[in-house]
């Protein structure tokens, strides 16, 4: 299956939080830029430019995905699109999930009609991780109704919440809400998966994670509720989005072929090999 327009909505799942790097737009690269550098490699002798746009904003809620992307991704003609779209609304205190997936499926109605391919994705099994384990119900009902929304209106789904892997703290950024560097690139090498694109993304089986003490997690609890979750309380609490002042890093399409000419030149040949992260000063399991 071939693609030369290729559009991403979402949240800061798709700008690419997590995944560092200082020569692009917000200082990210993600999976959505890691599978247009593959797209665009397959679509290399095709004829014609492979383009990607990337309009996800961190901490947009379903409604401002909606609201703000969703009318200019149709306006771009794509004929492949992925949404990820919800995951913040799940982690508030309230939510009517029926309310919420009325909205999503229209508006996966709208992005379907356009005759794009669409991909869309479940959330993540948060039973492993104590802190976000008490919202697993919610994610596991959210996910059941998506699936089926999904099939619904004939569109791709990338079910994180069945992937192997992630209840490793590796595939974690130091915040152990959004995906590391380890963690994008086998996202995107799943997206890919599901469209039947060939790729050159290795994704090798990590060593076992070395376990921490009682105590070391004690320290590294206590570090990441300072540097994180008091931050990220206080911004619900005064109203403020991480996203606030934040554009979208590609709002207008780019080739995409740069990018992956970009990824080369900055880690050579082995840009596409996934390979076990040093660890850091947070790496432990997150709880």
């Amino acid at each position: 299956m071939g693609f030369t327009r290729f559009v991403a909505v979402g949240d800061s799942f798709t700008e690419g939080v997590g995944d560092p790097d200082p020569t692009r737009p917000n200082g990210l690269r993600g999976w959505a830029d890691r599978v247009a550098e593959q797209l665009a490699a397959a679509h290399d002798g095709s004829g014609g430019e492979f383009t990607y746009a990337n309009l996800a904003i961190r901490g947009r809620l379903l409604d401002e995905v909606i609201a703000e992307q969703v009318d200019a991704a149709v306006a771009l003609e794509p004929d492949l699109i992925t949404v990820y779209a919800g995951g913040n609304d799940l982690m508030r205190p309230t939510l009517d999930l029926d309310a919420l997936i009325a909205r999503y499926d229209a508006m996966l109605g709208e992005l379907v009609a356009t005759g794009a391919t669409v991909v869309v994705f479940t959330a993540y099994d948060t039973g492993w991780a104590p802190v976000f384990r008490m919202l697993r119900g919610r994610i596991a009902i959210y996910n059941e109704l998506l699936r089926a929304v999904a099939e619904r209106h004939g569109a791709l789904v990338c079910d994180f919440w069945r992937m192997r892997g992630y209840d490793d703290y590796r595939m974690w950024d130091t915040d152990r809400l959004h995906m590391s560097t380890l963690g994008h690139t086998r996202m995107a090498a799943q997206v890919l998966d599901v469209l039947g694109v060939d790729h050159d993304i290795t994704t090798e089986v990590l060593a076992e994670a070395a376990a921490a003490t009682r105590r070391q997690q004690r320290r590294q609890n206590a570090e990441w509720a300072r540097t994180f979750l008091g931050p990220w309380v206080m911004r619900r609490v005064r109203g403020v989005s991480s996203g606030d002042g934040l554009t979208p890093r590609w709002p207008e399409p780019i080739a995409a072929a740069d990018l992956r000419q970009r990824a080369f030149a900055a880690a050579g040949p082995d840009a596409n090999v996934l390979t076990e992260a040093p660890r850091d000063t947070l790496g432990v399991r997150p709880v």
